[in-house]
């Protein structure tokens, strides 16, 4: 009888083929998605692992990777990273909404410990805080308390954690003028209560001279800077935030010899950082904070207050969502990418940020909902909103909320305007995204 071939070795190839395609699927999403950490790298403040490809340095690990919009550039650790999460932010059923541009993320590894703060199968690692304040994973979470109040300080952050039932990682203060030096001793309080610790965020507006002047050396303000260098190297050593005039967009005025253009704003910014630096102030963490209003960011010398990579860490912008149908009013990835039909070449702030500076962590600076009396629903809704979205915005590292019950509009931002937009910023607060711990650091 004539035997059929035998056919046994083709399919013994096929199948190690297949187990080899398996087994390098498997490594490259290991890698992908966080496996790295399993390696036993350094991990920690000042000793972050960091990526280098020729030419570039990328940020440090501390999650997987998560996609932003198309052609942008998603930080690792960034909000994506939380792993356990079953849709874009970590909330179950989210599926994303049109309107942001930006895309679903793609889950991580590990999961969520009943404590809300991150662990992976190499172990307990909870989200921290690492180079330039940027988290390993997550958010930072924040607050201006008691603005336009006379409660500014300690007493209205205390007022503020106690009513939203949570600790602020991110504590911002205003100080004007030459003659405040900061931080206040009350400020220094704050960022090292015991158990507490928080991360300072200071802004400092200068007054009595052009920003034209300033970038040349205006003699008083350099006088100011030079007693502020030496202010903060004898009683704050620890890093923080720092930014100088945030939202200038509204100053700038873009005539020869204003001393307010645009560039003016960059080479006074400039100079403001490289004198402290110069002066041995090197825990500054800088914060470029715009205003995020679509009639300056899309004019023509926006592009121009940029002060240079060399003294920006950090991109900022403050943006505000409306209660009433109008202008601002929307969900969160509204509020992340506003557009105007009278601008419709300007594709909103999160996109271009994450396109003009890739690797910039971002943050918003000051947020917040206005209270409508004809939609007070609304504030609770959008709290809501952000914890569904938050997830697909990756290079958001840090929220920082501007509480005030009355604005310079007399606009109420307050998250207990009423009882439900107080419970839902308070189950807001407490998802694991928003779960840092502050490390005190040096540089």
């Amino acid at each position: 009888m004539r035997r059929r071939p035998h056919r046994a070795r083709p399919l013994h190839i096929i199948a190690m083929t297949a187990i080899f395609a398996i087994s390098l699927v498997a490594t490259l999403s290991w890698a992908w998605t966080g496996g790295v950490d399993q390696l036993g790298l350094p991990y920690g403040p000042g000793n972050d692992p960091t990526v280098t490809v020729p030419g570039r340095t990328l940020p440090p690990l501390g999650g997987p990777r998560t996609p932003a919009e198309p052609g942008a550039s998603a930080l690792p650790g960034g909000p994506g990273a939380v792993p356990g999460a079953t849709g874009s932010s970590g909330v179950p059923g989210d599926r994303g909404s049109a309107t942001s541009g930006a895309q679903p993320s793609r889950p991580g590894s590990g999961g969520d410990t009943a404590d809300g703060t991150r662990s992976s199968e190499s172990g307990d690692r909870r989200c921290r805080t690492g180079r330039k304040l940027v988290p390993t994973c997550g958010v930072l979470w924040g607050v201006a308390p008691g603005a336009f109040t006379d409660e500014r300080g300690k007493r209205a952050l205390a007022k503020f954690e106690e009513k939203t039932k949570r600790h602020q990682d991110v504590f911002h203060a205003y100080h004007r003028g030459n003659r405040q030096l900061f931080p206040t001793e009350a400020e220094v309080s704050i960022a090292r209560e015991p158990g507490r610790e928080r991360i300072l965020f200071l802004n400092w507006k200068p007054s009595g001279a052009s920003w034209a002047r300033i970038a040349k050396g205006d003699r008083a303000t350099d006088a100011f800077l030079d007693r502020l260098a030496r202010h903060i190297n004898q009683k704050f050593p620890e890093q923080f935030f720092f930014t100088v005039h945030h939202e200038a967009e509204d100053n700038v005025r873009e005539r020869a010899g204003s001393g307010y253009q645009a560039r003016d704003y960059a080479a006074m910014y400039r100079h403001v950082v490289e004198r402290l630096r110069a002066r041995g102030v090197d825990n500054l963490v800088t914060v470029l904070v715009h205003m995020a209003y679509v009639p300056h960011t899309s004019e023509s010398w926006f592009q121009a207050m940029y002060p240079g990579d060399g003294v920006v860490d950090w991109i900022g912008f403050d943006t505000y969502a409306y209660g009433d149908p109008g202008y601002g009013h929307g969900d969160f990835a509204e509020l992340l990418n506003r557009q105007s039909s009278a601008r419709p070449n300007w594709p909103g702030f999160y996109n271009w940020a994450t396109r003009r500076h890739p690797d910039k962590p971002l943050m918003v600076a000051e947020w917040g909902v206005w209270t409508s009396k004809r939609n007070p629903g609304h504030k609770a809704e959008f709290y809501r909103e952000v914890g569904r979205q938050i997830g697909r915005f990756p290079n958001i590292r840090a929220m920082v909320h501007f509480d005030t019950p009355r604005s310079q509009k007399g606009r109420d931002s307050r998250v207990d305007a009423t009882a439900a937009s107080l419970r839902a910023y308070r189950e807001l607060g407490r998802m694991p995204i928003f779960q840092v711990d502050v490390v005190p650091s040096t540089p």
